[in-house]
């Protein structure tokens, strides 16, 4: 597949689920195309539309290591985002990135991204979870926060705070999500 394949495919219409699996396999063996589909997921953000941010989400499932070559370009983009449409699936990737990096301790993430870019990406994740946005991507940014608790000791209690203020009002989801966290908190003693 080409950058101009991809472009196209982007930008032809809505796509299924079935299209999405069908162009995260033939991107599969292009790991240099995951740095252009993050480019087609910045100019959706600004037509509002989400072909190119489902498509990414759906790539990184696969291959999260794609993203280390630019992972300074994807940080330093998350403060611009507009679209609920483009932040869910990000906020799902900085999720991701999180779990490789503090749970699975993926040596290719802990020695590829430095502490500046965990803040960056900490500093995305609370301003989804307190603005007024949809509830996924803010569950994502709860679990995203908790384990960037674990390197950088005041947000934990800041999550526990923004969790206890929120979760009254928050979905089933959201919910149930915050005293997962607010349980995981507790045991370590926050």
């Amino acid at each position: 597949m080409t950058e101009k394949e991809l472009h196209i495919s982007m930008t032809s219409g809505r796509l299924s689920k079935a299209q999405v699996d069908v162009l995260v396999d033939q991107m599969s063996p292009f790991p240099e195309l995951a740095e252009q589909l993050f480019n087609e997921v910045l100019l959706e953000d600004k037509e509002g539309t989400f072909n190119a941010s489902w498509t990414f989400d759906n790539l990184m499932r696969k291959k999260l290591d794609y993203l280390l070559p630019f992972f300074g370009t994807f940080v330093g983009s998350l403060s611009c985002l507009k679209t609920e449409s483009c932040i869910r699936p990000l906020a799902h990737v900085c999720e991701m990135v999180c779990v490789a990096y503090f749970k699975k301790k993926d040596l290719a993430f802990v020695k590829n991204i430095t502490d500046e870019q965990l803040e960056q990406m900490m500093t995305c994740c609370f301003d989804w979870l307190i603005s007024p946005m949809n509830m996924a991507p803010k569950v994502f940014s709860m679990t995203s926060l908790y384990y960037l608790g674990m390197k950088f000791s005041w947000v934990h209690p800041e999550l526990k705070q923004v969790l206890l203020d929120t979760c009254p009002t928050g979905t089933t989801g959201y919910q149930n999500r915050a005293k997962k966290t607010l349980d995981k908190l507790a045991r370590l003693g926050v």
